[in-house]
């Protein structure tokens, strides 16, 4: 008889107020989360925190004193997880379905058959579907702890994390696929402003591309994650 995988939630936020609210509403009421561990990343409203404890008490919510990047966070609150797969989620998503991710969540914990699903963004805008940024750079997936701690034991930084992931999925062959994911995030434009946004967008494809090189960038677009898993 197969005994059912554990599965932790891992989210990373920085000034996100409102927005990780609403993710936290739908994160806490799907079925089969061990565990939900946020991170804060040095935000300045202390009152966020505030209210993630008296809302949702069995959440484990850690501090960092300063903004020290996405990739620092996570790492940070992966080092309190001991469950088999981690559900990594960004904190500004928008119109989540609870149904949706219950029913990704409870594939995995049944039985997967790849090593990492991304939920890959359908309702995303046209020139991230062209540059399948809806995928190769999708927020939210399932991986199996062992796989994030070997990644992240790496010199990865900040928003290089998911083309990392990426890279050290395809270097050692792990089967990875991607499932329907109706939410959207929110563009950088929205939160800061359309010059900021841009300029923040810029430095992060620049750092991407730093990171891993031109050769493995096209590779992952060419060949990266291309079958859809069918869900029972």
């Amino acid at each position: 008889m197969h005994t059912p995988c554990s599965i932790a939630c891992l989210i990373p936020f920085y000034n996100e107020g409102d927005r990780l609210l609403a993710v936290l509403d739908v994160v806490t009421r799907v079925p089969g989360l061990e565990q939900i561990v946020c991170v804060d990343d040095g935000s300045n409203d202390p009152s966020l925190a505030q209210t993630i404890r008296q809302r949702w008490p069995k959440i484990l919510l850690l501090q960092l004193p300063e903004n020290k990047g996405k990739t620092a966070a996570i790492r940070h609150g992966l080092s309190q997880i001991r469950a088999d797969y981690v559900l990594l989620m960004d904190a500004d998503l928008q119109q989540m379905n609870r149904a949706e991710l219950s029913r990704i969540v409870r594939q995995v914990r049944q039985g997967c058959p790849a090593d990492m699903l991304i939920l890959r963004r359908l309702r995303a805008d046209w020139f991230v579907r062209m540059s399948r940024a809806d995928v190769l750079l999708s927020g939210e997936r399932i991986i199996r702890r062992a796989d994030l701690e070997a990644v992240l034991s790496g010199p990865v930084e900040r928003f290089q994390l998911e083309v990392a992931i990426n890279e050290y999925m395809q270097q050692h062959q792990k089967r990875v696929c991607w499932v329907p994911w109706s939410a959207k995030n929110t563009y950088k434009t929205q939160k800061r402003g359309p010059v900021e946004g841009f300029v923040a967008d810029a430095a992060m494809y620049a750092s991407i591309v730093g990171h891993l090189g031109v050769a493995s960038v096209v590779r992952q677009y060419r060949s990266f994650a291309r079958k859809p898993l069918r869900l029972n």
